[in-house]
């Protein structure tokens, strides 16, 4: 049996970002793209964070994320503030403008989740999620 884990998951994160941004383009939203929706989608479960937790919760590099968030920056997606506690800190807040696009992303998301799982029993989604998230469990440990 040859495995092929790495290259699967690799092809179905290219083609996923492909569907998401035709989605996107579908739906007329230029606000943000598929890679910024990740970081939009963080901070609309929690404002207030600072780079080094994005990048945590997103997967992305911090030096990619400086450059990402320099661009939604000055696209008014997100803000930068000083942290009260720590001066030296700086955290991520949405803007209003991000706050509006909540519900667009929320749609495109999950027509990507009927697109993922289309055919799926309830328990075959159960168990890829679970097999993913070990996947990706063991993958970290070596991070």
């Amino acid at each position: 049996m040859e495995i092929q884990g790495g290259n699967i998951v690799s092809q179905i994160k290219r083609l996923g970002d492909r569907i998401f941004e035709r989605i996107l383009a579908e739906k007329n939203i230029d606000a943000f793209n598929g890679a910024q929706g990740r970081i939009l989608y963080v901070l609309w479960q929690e404002e207030l964070i600072s780079l080094k937790v994005l990048s945590d919760r997103t997967g992305l590099a911090p030096t990619t994320l400086t450059s990402m968030i320099d661009r939604m920056e000055a696209s008014g997606l997100v803000c930068r503030t000083l942290d009260g506690r720590d001066r030296r800190k700086t955290l991520l807040a949405l803007t209003d403008k991000a706050r509006r696009l909540q519900q667009d992303y929320l749609e495109v998301s999950e027509r990507m989740t009927g697109i993922f799982y289309a055919g799926f029993t309830d328990d075959e989604v159960r168990r890829s999620e679970e097999t993913l998230t070990r996947i990706y469990e063991n993958l970290k440990r070596y991070n």
